[in-house]
């Protein structure tokens, strides 16, 4: 610990954090480059894997992790952003990291910033990258908080990049479709180092930046696919071909092309990381991830999803669509005020008999008001009950519910954080 370090506690580094740099979001590498080189931090471990994409990096983060530990290799995971605590945001050996390790790793980074103003990304980044260093991991995996190309985390040059799948989301900072958007994840991609695509519909600027620099460029669909048949499920990759897997224990079909994605990654690096059968199957079993279409079962089942986009929605909706229910299907939604909601909700409506808007604790999220009108041009006035908070939500349900019924709480980390706080219950 360096002698008089500006803060003692967590809460008030990160406090301070978030008013350091006059933007809350500033893409560029510029500012954390010169600070990781003085804190010599940008080979967090042996091996980098880095994970970009629209949705399925936490899951995918999560997977390689579960199975990387089970093989015996130590490993850290750095994800973001964090559901209840922001020491979830780094994970060593499976464990969130302690508020003291924090505080000594920030305490490292103000002392080596200088004059040099960081984001709070950009704190928490080096903060993972700077501990991590110390630690002799085998393996580091970054997901990418936004985008990929100007993203904190491409401050490191990984030994292999993970594209999960790529849709519309942070338009303002990504561009407005696909290939832009796509454009922006390429970056974190590398010449001569594997290159993995878990979207079996890449977008074409995706496919030519893998080209153009020279990436060892593998794509679901092309060059490893997945089918079922009998017990379990089977992955065809170029050099394995592994049947009967154990399902992953994280909720939903789409969890396969990021279990899929993520054993080609671990294919392409199987000379470096040797893994087995067994370790793969063991770890898609212990997988997990809070919210992420987290089933809470009783009389009346809860399941909490953090989506926030279209693509989401729709993974989220097929995955309800899968799970037997003899009543109906409420939803309790609250949403950032940059979120597509219209879009959200529109992937959803088929499976949802009547919605609940609210407004959240932060000044980003969209009154109840305003949510409520999003929501009713979509699916009319007469399925919509409006809610100013998530506590008035609980009180209309416990009067609503009937055994049998669902209550899916989704649009936001903050709206599944802040239900989970008030732990209700409907039983």
């Amino acid at each position: 610990m360096l002698n008089n370090p500006r803060f003692s506690t967590l809460d008030d580094w990160l406090q301070w954090q978030e008013a350091l740099h006059p933007s809350s979001i500033d893409l560029g590498l510029e500012r954390i480059e010169q600070v990781a080189h003085q804190l010599q931090c940008r080979t967090p471990a042996k091996l980098v894997i880095s994970v970009a994409g629209t949705n399925g990096k936490g899951s995918s983060v999560a997977l390689l992790e579960a199975i990387l530990l089970r093989a015996g290799y130590r490993v850290g995971a750095y994800t973001s952003p964090h559901l209840f605590r922001y020491n979830e945001r780094l994970r060593l050996q499976g464990e969130q990291i302690s508020d003291s390790a924090l505080c000594e790793a920030f305490s490292r980074i103000d002392h080596a910033r200088g004059k040099i103003t960081l984001t709070y990304f950009e704190f928490g980044t080096l903060a993972a990258l700077d501990i991590m260093a110390r630690e002799s991991l085998d393996v580091a995996l970054l997901e990418v908080g936004l985008g990929g190309r100007l993203d904190a985390v491409n401050v490191v040059d990984a030994d292999a990049a993970l594209i999960t799948s790529i849709g519309i989301d942070h338009t303002d900072w990504l561009g407005g479709d696909r290939d832009a958007i796509a454009r922006e994840k390429a970056g974190i991609m590398r010449p001569a180092r594997p290159a993995v695509c878990g979207d079996a519909d890449p977008p074409a600027s995706l496919i030519a930046e893998a080209g153009r620099i020279g990436a060892l460029w593998r794509v679901l669909g092309a060059d490893f696919s997945i089918s079922r048949a009998g017990r379990g499920w089977h992955w065809q990759g170029q050099r394995s071909h592994y049947r009967d897997l154990s399902e992953p224990a994280l909720t939903g079909s789409h969890q396969l092309a990021n279990a899929a994605a993520v054993l080609m990654v671990l294919e392409m690096l199987q000379e470096r990381l040797p893994v087995t059968r067994t370790a793969i199957d063991s770890g898609l079993k212990w997988v997990r991830l809070e919210g992420r279409i987290q089933i809470v079962p009783g009389r009346v089942e809860q399941v909490l999803d953090v989506s926030h986009n279209a693509q989401a929605a729709q993974a989220l909706a097929d995955a309800l669509r899968q799970r037997a229910l003899s009543g109906e299907t409420r939803a309790v939604i609250g949403m950032m005020q940059d979120k597509d909601a219209e879009s959200f909700v529109r992937a959803l409506e088929s499976v949802i008999s009547r919605w609940y808007p609210v407004g959240l604790r932060t000044d980003r999220a969209s009154t109840a008001i305003q949510l409520t009108q999003r929501v009713a041009s979509v699916v009319g006035t007469e399925r919509v009950s409006t809610c100013e908070s998530l506590a008035d939500v609980i009180s209309c349900l416990q009067a609503e519910l009937k055994p049998g019924d669902r209550v899916l709480v989704c649009g936001s980390f903050h709206t599944v954080a802040e239900w989970a706080s008030l732990q209700p219950g409907f039983d």
